[in-house]
């Protein structure tokens, strides 16, 4: 429901703005709703239960480590079973970040902090999935408490990425040298540091009930992790530049991830500290920038998002501005809206880079959902100055880009592998593209694998549930193994999503 107020007076908008309050109060959440009136549940064109399972599944295919006697992507093995050797540290496990064979700590920790988070508001929703949802962010977290074991340490990087991506071969067959790079107090890291500390902190909310002593272990490495991210400032792209850049240098600077890091301790904690934290560094960690891009770099828009709960819910009235700076966020989106910032193609999806762009329609569905769910709660809506946005409309955007990215588009291509009849079959990935192990027990040379890699056969081996960098800025989508901005799979591509979907599948009946 969009209603215009361009042309009445300010009296005339207030009773409109109350008028529709009242509205907003008075009716159900649409899930309480089709609890009570199940004929009326509009039908799905989409199985998002299947997309759902397939997006979790997607992680065990990024699994480095040994892998468990109940690993379903049965033709991925063993590997990287030695790293952390060379420091005589242990860092097997963890998650490998997109198609290559590096162990990236920074974008493997806000992967952490996004899937517990969809647990943590769509988590209850899930079912069936939630164990499977579970024991993903468990795969990264028992990584993330192995690689900040050591006081004012924290181990971010295994591989060697510009070695590595001179190679084209599989993981289980990785010879490239196994680098390991660490932050510490001569060589500051705070972005990473404190989206560690977030992911940890985030990931004690997902375990609290369920393995108490387990949620404890997190939320305390959590504590010590951000307060070295806070003590010792500085920016990893700078003491490790050679090794990170240019694959994950921080663009954003670190300040987003401290606020973010003390968000998710103060969510996890209630410690009144960290609450006092926020309100005074938040407005010189940026909590106010315009800036509406959210994914592994930068952080702003998950904290505004995150902080809003705070007011809207539990009436923390000195985060009262977070709501504004959420709403800011929203009216961005909004085409036609007056801060409109928003770029969409000619099919309707959010573009905001050629660069993995799917990782911020994930995202972004992500946060439209939850804050959805937010202002649902506190009976709220979103005033984009003479645009009332109410919940439905944010749920009405967010299923939008999730069916685009599930068929839903000009080319009528799944972009998540193994959903549907049509998705990407040559994505950048080298334990997708060369045969597996089973098939081909031999070792696979480094330089062999670009014969593969540049050929035009699909690929053998499917990773179900990986979604992909996603089309161009005019809905045209190659499928070429070499297009790595646009076939690349990545972790926190799926992330996100796996919140997503959880909510529309049960919205829509399928769980």
């Amino acid at each position: 429901m969009a209603i215009s107020a361009s042309h009445s007076s300010p009296s005339g908008l207030i009773i409109l703005c109350f008028l529709v309050s009242l509205l907003l109060s008075n009716a159900l959440p649409e899930e309480e709703y089709y609890l009570k009136h199940p004929h009326h549940r509009p039908i799905a064109k989409h199985n998002y239960r299947d997309a759902l399972s397939k997006s979790i599944l997607f992680f065990e295919g990024q699994r480095s480590g040994k892998l468990p006697p109940n690993q379903r992507l049965s033709w991925r093995r063993d590997s990287g079973l030695s790293d952390g050797s060379a420091m005589r540290v242990d860092l097997v496990g963890g998650y490998y970040d997109a198609g290559d064979n590096v162990k990236f700590g920074f974008p493997m920790a806000f992967t952490t902090t996004m899937l517990s988070w969809s647990v943590i508001e769509f988590g209850g929703l899930m079912k069936g999935e939630l164990q499977n949802a579970k024991e993903a962010i468990r795969w990264a977290t028992d990584y993330l408490l192995k690689a900040t074991a050591h006081p004012d340490t924290i181990y971010v990087q295994v591989g060697d990425a510009t070695k590595d991506h001179s190679c084209w071969e599989r993981p289980e067959d990785m010879d490239t040298p196994r680098t390991v790079l660490k932050v510490d107090k001569k060589t500051p890291g705070t972005e990473v540091a404190a989206e560690t500390a977030a992911a940890l902190a985030a990931a004690s909310l997902v375990f609290r009930r369920s393995d108490p002593s387990y949620s404890r272990l997190l939320v305390t490495r959590a504590i010590r992790v951000f307060a070295f991210a806070d003590k010792y400032r500085g920016s990893y792209s700078n003491g490790l530049k050679n090794f990170v850049c240019p694959y994950y240098c921080s663009f954003s600077g670190y300040q987003d991830e401290l606020l973010w890091g003390a968000a998710w301790l103060h969510k996890a904690t209630r410690n009144p500290s960290y609450l006092n934290y926020i309100q005074v560094n938040g407005q010189t960690l940026g909590a106010d920038e315009s800036d509406n891009i959210f994914g592994w770099d930068n952080k702003h828009v998950g904290a505004r998002i995150l902080l809003s709960k705070s007011f809207l819910v539990q009436k923390v009235q000195s985060l009262r501005d977070y709501k504004g700076h959420a709403d800011n966020f929203i009216c961005s989106l909004i085409p036609g809206a007056s801060f409109s910032q928003a770029q969409y193609t000619p099919g309707g999806l959010l573009y905001k880079m050629s660069d993995s762009n799917m990782q911020y329609v994930t995202s972004t569905s992500f946060l439209l959902l939850t804050y959805a769910k937010y202002l649902t709660s506190a009976h709220k809506f979103v005033s984009c100055g003479g645009i009332i946005i109410t919940p439905r409309k944010l749920r009405t955007i967010a299923k939008k880009q999730v069916d685009y990215l599930l068929g839903e588009n000009p080319l009528r291509m799944s972009y998540m592998v193994g959903y549907s009849a049509r998705y990407p079959e040559r994505i950048h990935h080298r334990g997708s593209s060369l045969p597996s192990i089973v098939a081909h027990p031999a070792k696979i040379q480094c330089s062999a694998g670009f014969s593969v890699m540049n050929s035009a056969s699909p690929n053998p081996n499917i990773l179900i549930g990986a979604i992909v960098g996603g089309p161009d800025l005019h809905d045209r989508f190659p499928d070429q193994r070499s297009d790595y901005e646009q076939s690349e799979p990545a972790t926190y591509i799926n992330a996100p999503l796996v919140g997503a979907l959880a909510y529309l599948a049960h919205s829509f009946g399928q769980l």
